[in-house]
């Protein structure tokens, strides 16, 4: 291919990043209307994030169990566009469905949300099998040495996505005017506020994936592009996902059968229901630690399991994205909470409601757009003097568009608002500074910022609290492709396998967040942070660790 045709195929591939993007960071405002709207708990509403990003582990399991069974990559078969555009028609399914799905539901209805559920299943499934095509794809358009510089460029208009998928939908289902919460709650009481809205957003969404499909399936400037990598069998590993599968279900099935209606909702039952949860967490966590100790006993039947530094990364995937998706998903109801004080909320601010807490989600994920656009740069191949000018200025151009964005959609931030989140770029760019484009060093640098961030959210109150929780999200930007390279680095002909792998754990944003909700349900809102605290932490402890790997291995990174 052409360097002209190279840049218009990856032009077009970077619209499906984009919906990832819009419709992830969409949840976060989608998660409080749901849990007004439906009358369910903290744990309930972040079902949404189970089964969108759940749906990302299964689809990417399915695919290795199938691959497995006719011993040759499916998704190789079908070459990458094939991939992107089967994906895309089934998020468009997902999409559709929703409106089926809510029709003629009235505020209450809670068996309704399950249904919800299930549309954001499809659409997460569709997504899954976008991303097993489209990570290989924008690497396979040009240098493979360039191919972390495209998806970073690809993970900044992702970003841009999750920066501008807040305020569309809170403008969507609430409207620009911002309703004090009673007002929004009598609205939805009386079926002025409804599902119809959501409804039509989803249907414009499913048009959206049909036309994303179309466009991929008729250009000519898209080549259909396949791996020469051969399947590698890993039948240990695959039997172990299963088990840790049906454990994660058993746990779920057995919280969703408490949640009938007829059960009394005591403080033992909100226990028991954590503690199940926490099951489930630490089968991943035991289920990666299993395969390491096995694999360096007899390595046979494990594949790439057999390489320490990817089943470390697998669980570094998992936590990452948790922590990542947890921040931004709570962030609603640590805004709306009250903690007993009269119009003030959990952090001592005043109490928002859900058409006012769209500016602050998409200020989250706009600080994940500002670490992705600095990551981009070296696309560009700047000089080194020109490249530190740009690590300065480009994180505040891309804070004034969030700043630009919002302003457009009706939503402003106080002077103070925007010194505080200037501060906390500021901090984000001493760190790029400091890393200077070395993976561990990144990795450990910025997980002790995210450490350090979530520490005085929970200790601290007002805007300062506020603003160290939002910072998580700068400091989550730049972590995704650090964590991937290491735990690629040196598996040869298992890269593959080892790259499915990593996108199975992204079951992290399935499990932690309703484990999160839970502990905000049994303690406070506030004080269930220190869950992104020990997420940070094992993000610290595998750049340590890996680095230690990689360097016994004498591989290069």
């Amino acid at each position: 291919m052409s360097n002209q045709n190279n840049k218009s195929a990856l032009t077009t591939l970077v619209t499906v990043f984009f919906f990832w993007g819009f419709i992830a960071a969409s949840n976060g405002v989608f998660i409080p209307f749901c849990k007004t709207y439906f009358n369910i708990d903290q744990f309930q509403s972040q079902l949404v994030d189970f089964a969108f990003y759940g749906a990302y582990y299964i689809g990417a399991l399915l695919l290795f169990i199938i691959s497995s069974g006719i011993k040759r990559d499916i998704v190789n078969t079908w070459g990458y566009k094939k991939a992107i555009v089967y994906g895309l028609l089934l998020s468009a399914i997902g999409a559709f469905i929703m409106y089926p799905a809510t029709a003629g539901a009235e505020q209450g209805q809670t068996g309704v949300f399950y249904f919800v559920l299930i549309a954001l299943f499809i659409v997460g499934l569709g997504f899954s099998l976008q991303q097993t095509g489209a990570n290989p794809f924008a690497v396979a358009l040009g240098e493979p040495k360039t191919g972390s510089h495209r998806l970073n460029l690809a993970g900044g208009i992702n970003s841009f996505g999750t920066t501008i998928g807040p305020i569309v939908v809170s403008l969507v289902i609430f409207g620009a005017a911002s309703w004090s919460t009673d007002e929004l709650a009598v609205m939805i009481a009386n079926n002025e506020i409804t599902l119809v809205t959501v409804q039509g957003l989803y249907m414009g969404v499913g048009v959206l994936f049909l036309i994303a499909a179309a466009l991929f399936h008729f250009s000519k400037k898209l080549p259909a592009l396949k791996s020469d990598t051969p399947f590698e069998s890993a039948n240990k590993a695959r039997n172990l996902l299963i088990i840790l599968t049906l454990i994660i279900v058993g746990c779920f099935g057995y919280i969703f059968s408490t949640y009938s209606g007829s059960e009394v909702v005591t403080k033992d039952l909100e226990q028991t229901r954590l503690i199940v949860l926490f099951i489930a967490l630490f089968a991943v966590i035991a289920a990666v630690f299993i395969a390491n100790s096995s694999a360096s006993k007899n390595e046979k039947g494990w594949g790439a399991m057999k390489y320490p530094q990817l089943v470390l990364g697998m669980l570094a995937i998992f936590t990452y994205v948790g922590v990542e998706v947890t921040i931004g998903s709570n962030l609603g109801e640590l805004l709306k909470q009250g903690s007993g004080e009269s119009g003030l909320n959990a952090l001592g601010l005043a109490v928002l409601n859900d058409s006012e807490i769209g500016k602050y989600i998409s200020l989250y994920w706009g600080g994940l757009m500002i670490g992705r656009w600095v990551g981009a740069i070296t696309v560009f191949n700047p000089s080194k003097g020109l490249k530190k000018i740009l690590l300065i200025v480009v994180p505040y151009i891309a804070f004034g568009v969030i700043i630009g964005v919002n302003w457009i959609a009706g939503s402003t931030y106080s002077i103070n608002e925007i010194l505080f989140f200037a501060i906390c770029v500021a901090v984000q760019i001493f760190g790029f500074f400091l890393a200077k484009d070395r993976p561990v060093k990144t990795l450990k640098l910025f997980s002790m910022l995210g450490i350090l961030g979530m520490l005085i959210g929970l200790f601290a109150s007002g805007n300062v609290a506020l603003f160290a929780f939002l910072s998580g999200g700068l400091f989550c930007s730049i972590m995704w492709p650090c964590i991937f390279t290491l735990s690629i680095a040196g598996l040869g002909k298992y890269t593959s396998q080892g790259s499915a792998f990593l996108i199975m754990m992204i079951l992290g944003g399935a499990i932690i967040p309703p484990v999160q909700g839970k502990l905000a349900d049994v303690f406070t809102i506030q004080s269930s942070y220190w869950i992104a605290v020990v997420c940070f932490g094992y993000l610290l402890f595998y750049a340590f660790r890996t680095k230690t790997v990689l360097d016994k291995q004498g591989v290069d990174y």
